[in-house]
């Protein structure tokens, strides 16, 4: 039980850090690009580069003030501050306390299920990973590479262990995670001539592929598919209009049910066959 208790708290404080990767990461990789280009074309640049993610301080996004150490208590200093910021009174998004608690309880199911085990840490990995994936991916319509492929190679690392899949099945679930949705990419594009998916979605695919192996890669994509239409027909009945959906959090999700329970999903769906 204190094992449990531990790992949720654990799992707030890196929920905490999380929501600082989620909201200053997308920025630092637009000004990068920014930079690159204009090295490369010898244009002057002189755009101030955005806070790092390790060493610079939180500060609310309304009024600028910089957060106090006790701003910053995952969850607690939500509660304590009503939700809003000790500085202006503005509201603070419940995305952060959101994330915070849904790192914090994944965190403890894993240690749960998983106890004092090598499997914990690399549950935890995953899904701290699949949180930033999800909320970038909302946010910006991307999925940064330095994300799913560092997912990728964390896959194939853990393929090294007993308690996961050889690394055979994990470097073969890479590859058909990856050309499956290739594949229907180019064909989608070749039919409709628009690009339905980003690259990125390719590259989270075959991270989870990587992780689970390619025969449980079809709970993946049923479950995210059918998660995603189910979402958009909802937005559909409120009145919303997005014409672009991201599709990386239906993935994520898919492969993070695909780790707890595919097996068990795949049993029953073959007893049923």
């Amino acid at each position: 039980m204190l094992f449990i208790v531990s790992a949720f708290v654990l799992g707030l404080v890196i929920g905490s850090f999380l929501n600082v990767v989620i909201l200053r990461l997308p920025p630092l990789m637009e000004y990068t690009w920014k930079k690159d280009y204009a090295e490369f074309t010898e244009a002057k640049f002189e755009e101030p580069a955005p806070p790092g993610i390790g060493l610079d301080r939180s500060h609310c996004p309304k009024c600028k003030n910089k957060l106090r150490w006790y701003h910053n208590i995952p969850l607690i200093s939500y509660i304590s501050l009503r939700g809003k910021c000790s500085f202006c009174g503005q509201p603070i998004s419940i995305r952060y306390p959101f994330i915070e608690l849904l790192t914090g309880v994944l965190s403890a199911l894993m240690a749960y299920l998983y106890g004092v085990e090598l499997q914990f840490v690399a549950a935890v990995i995953l899904v701290c990973f699949l949180i930033t994936i999800t909320w970038i991916d909302i946010d910006t319509f991307l999925i940064p590479d330095q994300i799913s492929l560092s997912l990728l190679w964390f896959g194939l690392f853990f393929s090294l262990f007993e308690f996961s899949i050889p690394p055979s099945v994990a470097i073969i679930g890479a590859l058909v995670g990856y050309l499956s949705l290739w594949s229907v990419f180019h064909l989608f594009k070749l039919i409709t001539g628009k690009e339905g998916m980003g690259y990125g979605d390719f590259k989270l695919l075959a991270a989870g592929g990587a992780w689970l192996g390619y025969e449980q890669l079809i709970i993946v994509l049923m479950l995210s598919s059918v998660s995603g239409l189910i979402i958009a027909v909802i937005e559909k009945l409120m009145g919303k209009t997005e014409n672009k959906i991201p599709f990386g959090p239906y993935l994520s999700i898919g492969i993070l049910v695909a780790y707890l329970a595919g097996d068990i999903i795949m049993d029953h769906f073959f007893t049923i066959a």
